[in-house]
């Protein structure tokens, strides 16, 4: 299993291909690049998964979605983000298309396969009502609940700073130590070392 970065948009999102067997799964495509496609190219795109529908995250679903044909995954409590991307980016004063909807939803338990790698999909509120994990295969790609050495914002419309603590506390701090994490933002960092220096995780 391989998994690619490409940093994107103005909010420098980190987009992940993760590449298996021939096939390929696109994470929180805020916007799509030629080195992107070309990546693409060589595989089939099993799906397209938004941990969170924040403007930054899927700002080119709809591109990737018309190149691939590839189904478009979400939870369902963020539908209504989903659908207000353009007021969203209004309000940060960006331009962004609008996407499609969902293929399907995507809950709590369920199975994302790319290839022979499997990830659950873990239910993640805090910084938006729909956020998802997706854990598995030594890996945790958490879009906008933890980063290196902080924690997602909960200021935007639907965030929760107690329901964010304890979804890391109750989802992601039970995953082994050596787990790394692919946050949406900023570099990749371990559960363990999130859990020894992350000042906001103090006390969890």
């Amino acid at each position: 299993m391989d998994i690619h970065s490409f940093q994107v948009t103005p909010f420098f999102e980190n987009c992940f291909v993760v590449c298996d067997g021939g096939e390929a799964l696109v994470i929180d495509p805020g916007d799509v690049t030629p080195r992107m496609l070309r990546l693409l190219a060589d595989y089939a795109v099993r799906g397209i998964v938004n941990t969170h529908c924040h403007c930054d995250h899927c700002g080119g679903n709809a591109e990737l979605k018309a190149k691939t044909g590839a189904d478009l995954l979400i939870h369902p409590e963020d539908l209504p983000l989903l659908r207000s991307m353009d007021v969203q980016a209004r309000m940060f004063g960006i331009g962004t298309a609008s996407s499609p909807d969902p293929d399907r939803f995507l809950n709590e338990g369920d199975e994302v396969a790319v290839g022979a790698a499997r990830f659950r999909v873990l239910h993640t509120p805090g910084h938006s009502p729909g956020h998802i994990v997706l854990a598995g295969n030594g890996v945790a790609l958490v879009g906008d609940v933890l980063f290196a050495g902080s924690i997602g914002r909960t200021d935007l419309p639907g965030g929760d700073y107690r329901q964010l603590l304890q979804s890391i506390h109750d989802k992601l701090l039970t995953l082994p130590d050596e787990t790394v994490v692919y946050s949406g933002h900023g570099p990749e960092t371990t559960i363990g070392a999130e859990r020894r220096t992350n000042p906001f995780l103090a006390g969890l």
